[in-house]
């Protein structure tokens, strides 16, 4: 039986007990007949009858219905309504009733929240206000950081060089780069520790104002932390000894997998034998209205967070308790000793969890892998990138007597060497993931439990290394390449039914021959198939299998046993279910998740595009356009590789007469020099095309053009001015409306042009700005406005054709829906959001 038939069924027989005798209620009559009225009038519909299905009968879509629910909240004789509640509830009078019926003032007694959310908390008082001069002294001292970093960097290199390059015989000068760079690595290990301590001393709960000196020190040690050696050993023993180094309270047989360290790390308490997954967000502090807040996030002993959740300040798990994935904890929450929670914000849920059996993996065994780990590194790893270093500089030195008599052979030779390694780099890399791999993969047998930190766990890693490339899945993404691309790297994906289009630039495994997807589906972007899972001491590679002809929107965390079979639409942000029936021929929506319709009438405007004699014709001309932007990605991104090595041979070359400063220029001028250069290219890309709102087919040029956008500049650069005032200047560089004191902390906009930031704005790290949408072979984009003042939380996600008003506050890991407009001064918070006071559900698990 279908999602859908079983909730048909379930509707006939609650049809069948309901006394027909009853009278309707007065005022539910009167309020059905004003929400009946208002969608008419939003739909341009002439008459609009209170038992007709929103969708099934009207064909609205979400797009009507979020326009719907605006003007719903601007009517103060109505109850306000969310899209959860048209989607439970899709007729008039079945909002009527379950609205009018459920709306109540809030109980005697009930606590308000303080500004930082925490119940009960005394309201602060307001962090000083900072001014253009505080500002200006901010950046002023961020750039002389930066600056003063390159230096060092190069001093540092130059002096390694001339000491290993004394020695001639190979074996000697071996030796010298391990001793080299072992006292590099102990040196930027050491550098975050130390900066930590005497910059900060103990973090403790706090609020402090944007661009103040107290921020300037909490970004430098961010920065720091975050950039240090030891963030690339998140999943092994020597992470949690990193975080105890900075403060942390961890306890033993702890295993954290994320590589977004924690910023605050002395707010942070993790219990013995606990377990944060990948893609977890758990920063202790947030930014709201200009100001840091930092607080405390406790997990208990044997808790387990999983991928792709965020933990805000003030949270708390207790022990033995988990948190489901595509789940979070806002301010406030606390989950009960061995309790189960999932959803945004976190609610009890309806079954467990699946979980691993431990296995044995004591302090000894920790112990061991760790330092092996440390050794590969010191006397593997770091030789040779110090010998490249040197045999780079040696060249280049070489080539300074040539540039002496007027010639250019040097650079010549350069670009003949930068041509090669880059292209035949890529052809490698293809090569490489076919084999090795594969013959890597047959040690570790899916269904079994295996110890962690042992022979096949360190196999396990280097197959989730080698095959999750990124630089790859972007350039063959968006294209018919990318079918071809995972199907060379191991997943099983036939029959395919291609269109050209099949997945996005970011699909992420733990085993690419346990991943399989069904014919006809589609992925917009940002799939995540979570094919391991974790215990603190042991892990388990099991099978995860998408069904055919499925759509799935972006940023989706897939897990082994997801509860979906064919013909299901997949939202974004969506919690994929572990539990209940095997849903076939619904749509998902939510976390947790709820159904909703697989498809609209819109969304299918162009579905005789997919099929047909013409379909051929498309898709060739499609692979044509795609072939070219791919080929724009290569050469752009080779040119820009060529100038960085062409700018260090430059400087190498008058190294033997200026000496280090020379190298720390150079150093300090690689950054500037990328934005120009990426800045430049998104200009030329969106020259004669820019942006624009669209409703299209996906094989409309129009949309081709927006891949285009979406490949060949690259965006990742910019996470580089995370929390200074200069990110503002350059996604103003980049055609964003944006206002002034405007504070980005890590926010990322897929269509820059299309995004109008007012003053005063707040994003939050991982927050996304996406003015786009696709479902199957529909394209739709629009623009998207904040409002002065307004706060994105961590993890917030913002739909296209949104409207937020000034002073309004995006909650944490929260998904606002698109076409849905957000009043001025009020909190939203959800997936998908709604208004705050809306976020207690039925079970009382919001807060």
């Amino acid at each position: 039986m279908t999602g859908q038939q079983l909730q048909e069924a379930v509707k006939g027989l609650v049809e069948e007990a309901r006394p027909c005798a009853e009278p309707p209620d007065p005022v539910t009559s009167t309020a059905a007949e004003r929400f009946a009225a208002l969608l008419a009038e939003v739909a341009h519909l002439d008459e609009v009858r209170v038992d007709s299905d929103f969708f099934d009968d009207l064909g609205a879509d979400s797009l009507v219905m979020a326009h719907f629910c605006a003007r719903v909240r601007n009517r103060p004789d109505l109850p306000a309504v969310s899209m959860r509640d048209v989607y439970r509830h899709p007729t008039a009078g079945g909002l009527a009733a379950a609205l009018v019926d459920s709306t109540q003032l809030p109980p005697p007694g009930a606590e308000a929240l303080s500004p930082s959310g925490l119940p009960g908390a005394p309201v602060p008082a307001p962090a000083p206000p900072t001014g253009h001069p505080h500002r200006v002294l901010c950046g002023a001292l961020q750039l002389l950081a930066f600056l003063g970093y390159a230096f060092l960097l190069a001093a540092v290199a130059a002096r390694g060089y001339e000491w290993i390059s004394a020695q001639g015989h190979l074996l000697d000068a071996y030796l010298r780069s391990v001793v080299f760079g072992a006292a590099l690595f102990v040196v930027l290990c050491a550098l975050p520790v130390i900066a930590k301590w005497v910059l900060i001393g103990r973090f403790t709960p706090r609020r402090f104002r944007v661009w103040s000196l107290t921020y300037f020190r909490f970004w430098l040690v961010k920065t720091l932390i975050r950039s240090s050696p030891l963030v690339l050993f998140a999943g092994s023993p020597l992470y949690p000894l990193y975080l105890r180094a900075l403060g942390a309270r961890i306890g033993t047989g702890v295993t954290i997998l994320s590589r977004s360290a924690p910023v605050c790390t002395d707010l942070l308490t993790v219990g013995d034998g606990a377990l944060v997954r990948k893609d977890a967000l758990l920063s202790c502090y947030h930014a709201v209205d200009g100001v840091i807040e930092t607080g405390p996030v406790t997990l208990g002993r044997g808790a387990v967070v999983s991928e792709v959740t965020v933990l805000d300040i003030g949270s708390r798990l207790g022990e033995g308790s988990r948190l489901g994935h595509a789940s979070s904890l806002h301010t406030g929450q606390a989950v009960p000793d061995g309790e189960h929670w999932h959803g945004s914000p976190a609610q009890p849920a309806d079954g467990d969890f699946p979980e691993v059996e431990p296995a044995r993996c004591g302090t000894v065994r920790r112990a061991v892998h760790g330092s092996l780990m440390l050794l590969t590194a010191l006397l593997v790893y770091l030789p040779l990138a110090v010998g490249c270093l040197d045999v780079l500089l040696s060249r280049m030195l070489e080539g300074s007597a040539v540039l002496k008599g007027g010639a250019t052979v040097l650079y010549v030779e350069l670009l003949v060497a930068t041509v090669v390694v880059f292209f035949g780099g890529v052809l490698a890399a293809l090569v490489v993931l076919a084999t090795v791999p594969r013959l890597l993969g047959r040690c570790v047998p899916p269904g079994r439990t295996y110890p962690l930190f042992g022979f096949r766990h360190t196999v396990h890693r280097t197959i989730v290394l080698m095959t999750n490339r990124k630089s790859l899945t972007r350039l063959f993404g968006d294209s018919t390449c990318i079918v071809h691309y995972l199907r060379w790297i191991g997943y099983r994906l036939s029959p395919v039914q291609q269109t050209g289009s099949n997945f996005g630039t970011q699909v992420k495994h733990e085993s690419p021959y346990l991943s399989r997807v069904g014919t006809g589906t589609m992925v917009a972007d940002g799939l995540s198939l979570m094919n391991a899972e974790y215990s603190s001491t042991s892990f388990r590679l099991s099978p995860t299998a998408i069904g055919a002809h499925n759509f799935l929107g972006n940023r989706i965390a897939y897990p082994a046993g997801g509860r979906t079979g064919d013909n299901c639409l997949l939202g974004t942000k969506v919690a994929v279910p572990v539990s209940g029936p095997l849903r076939h021929d619904v749509g998902l929506l939510g976390s947790p998740c709820f159904e909703i319709p697989r498809s609209v009438a819109r969304d299918g405007t162009f579905d005789e595009l997919k099929e047909g004699n013409g379909l051929g014709r498309r898709l060739a001309a499609k692979n044509r356009h795609n072939a070219v932007t791919m080929a724009w990605h290569l050469l752009t991104t080779w040119l820009f590789i060529f100038c960085v090595v062409l700018l260090f041979a430059l400087s190498a070359s008058q190294y033997p007469v200026w000496g280090t400063a020379v190298l720390a220029l150079a150093n300090a001028v690689v950054l500037p020099f990328t934005l120009l250069y990426f800045v430049l290219l998104e200009r030329a890309v969106t020259a004669a095309h820019p942006p624009e709102p669209l409703f299209c087919s996906i094989y409309d040029r129009r949309f081709w053009r927006r891949e285009r956008y979406w490949k060949v500049p690259s965006e990742t650069y910019l996470h580089i001015l995370d929390g200074t005032p200069f990110k503002a200047v350059v996604w103003r560089l980049l055609g964003v409306r944006i206002g002034a004191r405007v504070f980005d902390d890590g926010c990322h906009m897929t269509e820059r042009r299309m995004v109008a930031i007012g003053d005063d704005c707040t994003l939050n790290a991982g927050s996304v700005l996406q003015c786009h949408s696709q479902e199957d072979g529909t394209f739709k984009s629009d623009r998207s406005a904040l409002g002065a003042g307004c706060t994105l939380g961590v993890g917030a996600f913002v739909h296209y054709g949104v409207t937020v008003g000034d002073g309004a506050v995006l909650a944490a890991d929260s998904f606002l829906m698109k076409g849905e407009t957000v009043p001025e001064h009020t909190r939203w918070a959800g997936n998908p959001a709604r208004p705050a006071l809306d976020e207690r559900d039925e079970r009382g698990g919001a807060r």
